[in-house]
């Protein structure tokens, strides 16, 4: 019982990150719509294209690990956003509240005792709990680092 419930709180905190680097709502404070759609030479995507995949592809694993009418969207159109701009900023901050919702909803499933980590989800092909916690905690890891490097570039943070 203790290294079920250890090793899920292991779980949360890569989810939420902050172990290895600051947590997701530091990393993502303070941008404007601005920012958010200017385009860096040489790089295919702005950091709105990134937000609108990351809370996308967040919610559905989301989706996966608790719907068992899943529909796996197509890759990688449904995945990736052609606009390269919010509309405004309440679609910037829609987007940036959605992140941080589904988020806690997936730690909720982590934490949630009567999920087991290790059982096959039944309408899957093998995967668990456990691989979409940890599926969850390396991409929004992969691009919330390719957005500081994006903000960086931009000159408007010094994180």
């Amino acid at each position: 019982m203790k290294e079920d419930q250890q090793l899920r709180d292991h779980l949360e905190k890569l989810m939420r990150m902050g172990q290895a680097f600051r947590p997701h709502g530091e990393l993502l404070q303070g941008i404007s719509v601005q920012e958010a759609g200017a385009h860096v030479k040489d790089l295919p995507y702005t950091i709105w294209q990134l937000l609108e995949h990351l809370r996308f592809t967040q919610y559905d694993i989301l989706d996966f690990c608790r719907n068992p009418n899943y529909q796996m969207p197509e890759w990688p159109d449904d995945y990736w956003t052609d606009a390269a701009t919010p509309a405004d900023q309440a679609a910037l901050d829609q987007t940036l509240q959605t992140i941080k919702r589904d988020l806690e909803a997936m730690v909720q499933l982590v934490q949630d005792t009567d999920n087991d980590l290790f059982a096959p989800i039944p309408h899957g092909s093998g995967q668990t709990l456990l691989r979409e916690a940890m599926l969850v905690s390396e991409h929004n890891a992969y691009h919330l680092g390719q957005i500081m490097v994006l903000r960086r570039l931009l000159g408007h943070v010094a994180l």
